[in-house]
């Protein structure tokens, strides 16, 4: 029996290392450049909605949170079924890969809203910046099984998250920040994952 859990542990050592040197085809870019459209939705409401964020920080966090939560839902869902197709036997490797890069910045993110909302509600104009921050560390922490031009997106999403800290007041909660960030940001993932995929099959 010694012998028959060591061999299945090597194998499950080798399908680890396999995962781990396998670029991530498990993101749809239709998926992505949908989310990317949800977010200048979700802007677009704000500015319907709530044109002074400012002393309505319980509604601007449901938009966005309520966004954040469609996106990553349809993200998890798109990513299961076209993983399986994609990586076949590795499925489950890659999947468990993908989550455990990218859960450390989603749990940072909402944590540090959680802290922000009942600990010092003057400084939630910076909400929207530490996302923006948040998110590209995640990014950055996934380009490691991603194409190598995904660290552009994560420049862009650090980029947007300091200047949204730059403007240092109730600015920063414009529809524009967010809208403009992660609208563009998770469109230019999208074509990022599109064109790298196409490539790949040319080559082939």
């Amino acid at each position: 029996m010694n012998d028959l859990y060591k061999a299945l542990g090597d194998i499950s050592n080798i399908r680890r290392q396999m995962a781990r040197s396998t670029e991530f085809r498990g993101y749809g870019p239709t998926t992505l450049a949908a989310t990317g459209l949800f977010a200048v939705l979700a802007a677009a409401v704000q500015k319907l909605l709530l044109p002074d964020p400012v002393h309505h920080m319980i509604s601007y966090l449901a938009i966005w949170l309520a966004t954040a939560i469609v996106s990553a839902g349809l993200i998890g869902v798109q990513m299961v079924t076209r993983t399986r197709r994609m990586h076949s036997g590795l499925a489950d490797e890659m999947i468990r890969m993908a989550v455990e890069q990218f859960l450390p910045a989603a749990g940072a993110g909402i944590l540090v809203t959680v802290v922000l909302l009942y600990s010092v509600p003057s400084a939630l104009w910076m909400l929207p910046g530490l996302w923006q921050i948040i998110f590209s560390l995640g990014v950055f922490s996934s380009c490691r099984f991603l194409p190598r031009q995904m660290t552009v997106a994560g420049a862009w999403y650090l980029l947007t998250g300091l200047t949204c800290l730059a403007l240092a007041d109730g600015r920063a909660l414009s529809p524009l920040t967010m809208g403009i960030s992660y609208g563009v940001g998770q469109i230019l993932v999208a074509g990022i994952l599109f064109f790298t995929a196409r490539e790949c099959s040319d080559e082939s």
